[in-house]
């Protein structure tokens, strides 16, 4: 087969979500054109200008960084229809309506490359009718492809294949889509809103109706159908509000138009649910349409949240929460708590049963028609929509068979939202004998009527602990390989086969924070490392890297034996830091989530660096009264030093000045192309679009590097910039302490800062090590753990999880 290279990309349509998937491609380095309309009046490509200038102002930021913008090339279908010639990829972007669409298509058609793919991005247009708008030569290298709004947060994409759609083609886009994209993907059949919008949205209407049943308001059903069931931190209705009123009323009416009775409907047995609630319809005809119009469900006022009574169609007073004893039947075993909930008296968790059932009910109806399995619509709910578990996940784990027996006599009793029984499948046959859709074997495919394998693409082989769900018995990072050493803070160990000659060391405290048993598996690592391996990667298989250091576990030492207890614990992990950064093999780090604080001082010390895109690294001490410990300041002006002596500015001042400032306002890239540019990255670190391929890159980079004749870097002095830089930033320092831009103790903070980064009291250009950084560095975060103001700032970050300015 033909190996599928995308060098370019074109996105169609400037609007909210062609412009958000144009800044997810240049992310993540692929060159992409984005086109529009030409303007009526001013610059041709005014339109794509307008819409790449708003990229820089969304929240959350589609950019990595918001100068990428530039690297977005504009283009109009009036004068650069030539252009689409030079694209592997052309993604159609534009509005929800299928003649736009289809016009397009004929305009564009003779501008296709040969080989080029060409994808649909709808919500839930018919893709087959689409297609019929192509020439013949391209309609086998046509499909849909579904993001999920904003492309570069959420993991869902859906790809769509129609009757002519080649099966080369497909699982190419799958690959790209997977790998350079860093995204989940499900195949979906070409039905009305594909899997995702269809079950999510029928979710949420049925969530409505179930509150209106129940006479619940939005803040409570919010509380109840957020984190506390596992679903996103958002809930139903602001959920709604977030996405758009008109966005979810357009999905809406796809289900209206396509399922029911009718000429050209798709029969559904639940089409009485789809109507448009009357809420919703009376917040469109007023254009509240949610957050972009300041008001939907909820309303901001000043600081206020309040949210829309429906009967009078007025806002109040917002904030109300659940009833705390269905806080703790939902932290219940499944099992009990779908028991709990079915058989309670209060309406909160009936109503909450409720909607579990109606879920259930629908996705097992429906499972046939719009899914090759069970598994798809469990990794829709979740890549698409922030639930934790798929519905199928937890119905089985309640056990099947009696959550199925539930629901039959809800709907035999009229309680369930429709009257449509549950399919033969879900009592008889293989899936009652499993107890659930998912095996070992695969998941349950209604239409196959067997279990189905997941799907064996090359791409998948680059991920060693792939996304599964629960039932398929999938191997778990915690117990896999051979274990070299494993305590209750870190497990030294390999993969099996010819992957085992790279060790790994994998944290396991709470956020892996940096205890002194950490250190110290740490060093052992290190050890083992040199003895018999090629190299070591610090790895753990889930949303973050570390914390940083442990500060609970320095309270009992610094208890008894005061600040000269804990610098000895600060002189051990500072040790642990230089020993990883003077191995003899590389010890690479594979960052993903959080890496602050010691995190991020683990990072910058290891030979090299593999980030997931979304990675938020930064050294925030000073939030918690403290400077960095574990040579964070040592690393910032030996960065410093190496960058100056590549210049022909002999001034050095100027080259510290950005590290200095992000540790003294405990700056966090808000990505890893920000962290980069801020200085934990480099240049030649690696940033990984798919969390699941973090490992295997890493891997791969620790053995390139020890294969190529790896030696650690010379251990060596460099200049520092000494008192006349100090007085040079202390000076500054003064100035924001008497505006009142800082507070005294802020101020006392920052001169330890930078009287660390600045090499202490000695002349400009002095030559010093990185170990006499860190006795400074020692010694001044001792200092502050014996001052007032930072002990009140550690306990009430420990107590209540914020900052304490004083």
């Amino acid at each position: 087969m033909q190996k599928f290279t995308v060098k370019k990309v074109a996105v169609l349509g400037a609007g909210v979500m062609g412009a958000q998937i144009a800044a997810h491609l240049v992310n993540l380095k692929i060159p992409v054109v984005l086109f529009d309309l030409a303007a009526k009046e001013g610059p041709k490509n005014g339109i794509v200008t307008r819409a790449i200038e708003g990229l820089k102002k969304l929240k959350p930021a589609p950019l990595g960084v918001p100068e990428d913008a530039a690297l977005i090339h504009q283009a109009n279908y009036e004068e650069h229809m030539d252009v689409l010639k030079e694209c592997d990829l052309i993604i159609e972007a534009i509005a929800e309506r299928m003649d736009w669409k289809t016009e397009l298509y004929h305009k564009i058609a003779p501008f296709i490359a040969e080989g080029a793919i060409v994808a649909s991005n709808t919500s839930g247009l018919s893709i087959t009718k689409l297609s019929e708008a192509l020439p013949e030569s391209i309609k086998p290298r046509f499909c849909g492809i579904h993001f999920f709004n904003p492309p570069r947060y959420m993991t869902l994409v859906e790809l769509i294949n129609t009757p002519t759609t080649g099966e080369a083609v497909i699982d190419n886009l799958e690959a790209f889509v997977t790998s350079a994209l860093g995204k989940g993907v499900i195949r979906a059949h070409d039905t009305p809103n594909f899997i995702a919008n269809r079950v999510g949205i029928a979710s949420i209407l049925a969530t409505m109706k179930e509150a209106e049943n129940f006479g619940l308001s939005y803040d409570v059903v919010d509380d109840l159908t957020g984190k506390k069931l596992g679903r996103a931190s958002s809930g139903t209705f602001r959920t709604a509000d977030v996405v758009g009123l008109d966005t979810m009323a357009h999905v809406i009416k796809t289900l209206q138009d396509n399922l029911g009775d009718g000429p050209g409907k798709t029969p559904d047995p639940f089409t009485d649910m789809y109507g448009t609630p009357p809420v919703l319809a009376k917040l469109l005809e007023s254009k509240s349409l949610g957050q972009k119009t300041g008001a939907g469900f909820y309303k901001k006022v000043g600081r206020d949240i309040l949210r829309l009574d429906p009967e009078s169609m007025e806002y109040v007073a917002g904030g109300a929460k659940a009833n705390d004893v269905v806080g703790r039947m939902l932290k219940k075993p499944a099992g009990e708590r779908l028991a709990l909930l079915r058989n309670a008296e209060g309406a909160e968790a009936r109503f909450l049963w409720a909607i579990l059932r109606d879920q259930f009910h629908y996705a097992a109806v429906h499972l046939e028609t719009i899914a090759e399995t069970a598994r798809d619509i469990d990794f829709a709910m979740r890549w698409g929509f922030g639930a934790k578990q798929g519905p199928f996940e937890l119905w089985q784990q309640a056990g099947w068979l009696q959550v199925a027996t539930w629901i039959r006599e809800d709907i035999d009793a009229g309680k369930a939202i429709s009257s449509a029984p549950l399919p033969d499948w879900v009592f008889n046959g293989p899936v009652a004998a499993a107890g659930g859709v998912h095996t070992a074997e695969g998941s349950w495919s209604a239409s196959a009527k067997k279990f189905i394998a997941k799907r064996q693409l090359p791409v998948y082989a680059r991920q060693h602990f792939p996304e599964d769900v629960l039932g398929a018995n999938a191997p778990s990072f915690t117990t896999a390989g051979t274990t070299l050493h494993e305590d209750d803070a870190i497990r030294l160990w390999t993969l099996d086969g010819d992957q085992n000659d790279v060790l790994i060391a994998s944290i396991k405290t709470k956020m892996h924070a940096i205890s002194p048993d950490v250190a110290e598996g740490l060093a052992l690592g290190v050890d083992l490392a040199e003895k018999s391996y090629k190299g070591m990667v610090i790895w753990s298989n889930d949303e973050m890297f570390s914390a940083g250091a442990d500060l609970q576990a320095m309270l009992p030492a610094f208890m008894i034996g005061g600040a000269a207890a804990v610098e000895g614990a600060e002189a051990e992990l500072q040790n642990v830091m230089l020993k990883m950064r003077y191995a003899a093999v590389p010890v690479v780090s594979a960052i993903r989530g959080l890496a602050l604080g010691g995190g991020c001082e683990m990072a910058v010390y290891s030979a090299k660096r593999v980030a997931a895109m979304e990675s938020y690294i930064g050294l925030v001490e000073v939030g918690v009264g403290l400077v960095p410990g574990a040579g964070g300041l040592a690393y910032i002006a030996r960065r410093a030093a190496e960058n100056a002596a590549t210049s022909t500015n002999k001034d050095m001042l100027p080259f510290l000045t950005d590290g200095f400032t992000a540790a003294v306002m405990a700056r966090v890239g808000t990505s890893a192309i920000e962290s980069r540019k801020i200085g934990y990255l480099l240049d030649s670190d690696v940033i990984v679009p798919h969390v699941g391929e973090l490992l295997y890159v890493a891997l791969n980079e620790a053995r390139a590097m020890f294969n190529s004749g790896y030696r650690a870097p010379a251990r060596r002095s460099f200049p520092v910039v000494g008192r006349n830089g100090l007085a040079t930033i202390k000076g500054q320092l003064v100035n924001m302490r008497d505006g009142g831009f800082i507070s005294a103790h802020d101020f006392h903070i920052a001169s330890l800062i930078a009287g660390v980064v600045c090499g202490g009291d000695v002349d400009n250009g002095t030559l010093v090590t990185e170990e006499y950084l860190m006795t400074l560095e020692r010694k001044a975060f001792c200092s502050l753990l014996e001052n007032a103001k930072t002990q009140e700032r550690i306990m009430g970050m420990m107590s209540a999880g914020k900052p304490v300015r004083n």
